[in-house]
């Protein structure tokens, strides 16, 4: 497997896996529109320089992607800056060999490269499989988002 940052021409496929991400998301809200939608400016995620978006290549194929952004914090917060992990996905037929775990050890190096050591990321709680995969790499649980719709009636 060969980790490899994204460049413009991987649009096609990062399109592609934008889709797969929302498929995967959508049984875990009713909010997400049913056609045309994105998530993600992929243009500007490859065009930031404060956001590493990473692609893993298998037998000459994309495979898998992912992408660490560097934020600034909440005053609150005793780091100024951290890391938000995102557009994590792993093709079906590719899970289970460590993909994802690749990805992320690659981003948090990337991180740590730039003195950045506190990362944060979204995951529905419905998507246990996601929610495993990241607590393999170190990932606790810390927020709830909740949400409650009050129907046009």
């Amino acid at each position: 497997m060969k980790l490899r940052i994204a460049q413009p021409d991987d649009l096609p496929i990062l399109l592609k896996f934008e889709q797969g991400v929302i498929e995967e998301e959508r049984p875990c809200n009713d909010a997400i529109k049913k056609t045309d939608t994105h998530y993600y400016d992929l243009s500007g995620l490859i065009a930031d320089p404060n956001t590493c978006l990473q692609l893993v290549e298998h037998d000459g194929r994309v495979v898998g992607c992912g992408y660490a952004q560097l934020r600034p914090s909440e005053a609150a917060f005793v780091h100024d800056q951290h890391a938000y992990l995102g557009f994590m996905y792993v093709e079906p037929g590719a899970r289970g060999q460590g993909i994802n775990k690749l990805i992320i050890e690659s981003l948090i190096s990337w991180c740590r490269d730039r003195r950045v050591y506190d990362f944060y990321l979204d995951v529905y709680t419905e998507n246990r499989a996601a929610i495993r995969a990241y607590e393999k790499v170190g990932f606790t649980p810390l927020l709830v988002e909740m949400k409650l719709n009050l129907s046009k009636s």
